[in-house]
């Protein structure tokens, strides 16, 4: 009998000190966004962005990124905050679809992790950050809640990559078009 309670003291000791000794890395939020142009590349906190979104409050390192854009403040506030509502489970069957592992792995070359070396990584981030932005905005996404749903602590946004998607916007708001009708509530429905 004394032996078996020493034995469940070990194994709530061992319970309880594991944390302490074995630091297991968390995937947590992104933490900051690193803007790539070819051979140059500029960074920006993604909290101070969230300020920027609800307060219109800036750094300097962020009023120089953005006055690059060209756009104004109240534009580019109004792209960050922008609600897209849609059911975690409809957007999970989607992302899940022939035609959101598409959409998923051209976005891929655009936003994905660092020093990922294949879309699968990129189109994996993808998902869980579009899922876990849903749900962080209790059923809507924005950019915002987007980038804190991102599983790593550096999101890639590759401005050479989206500037050649750019070029093909016709093809990408047809694309959006089929993805907002035809798809959509046929996912509904099932």
């Amino acid at each position: 009998m004394n032996f078996n309670k020493f034995l469940k003291f070990k194994i709530f000791f061992i319970l309880i000190s594991s944390p302490l000794f074995f630091n297991f890395p968390k995937a947590d939020a992104a933490e900051e966004i690193k803007i790539t142009y070819s051979i140059f590349s500029r960074t920006i906190k993604v909290n101070s962005l969230k300020t920027f979104a609800k307060e219109g409050k800036s750094t300097k390192k962020l009023k120089r990124i953005l006055k690059a854009t060209g756009s104004s403040d109240k534009e580019i506030r109004a792209v960050l905050n922008k609600d897209f509502e849609i059911p975690i489970t409809i957007a999970s069957k989607l992302v899940y679809s022939e035609i959101g592992n598409v959409f998923l792995r051209r976005l891929s070359y655009i936003i994905h992790p660092p020093r990922a070396n294949d879309e699968r990584t990129g189109m994996l981030a993808l998902r869980a950050s579009l899922i876990q932005g849903i749900n962080l905005g209790n059923g809507k996404i924005n950019l915002i809640n987007f980038f804190e749903g991102y599983p790593t602590k550096t999101v890639i946004l590759d401005v050479s990559a989206m500037s050649k998607v750019m070029n093909k916007v016709e093809s990408i708001s047809e694309l959006l078009t089929f993805f907002t009708n035809s798809p959509l509530e046929k996912i509904k429905t099932n």
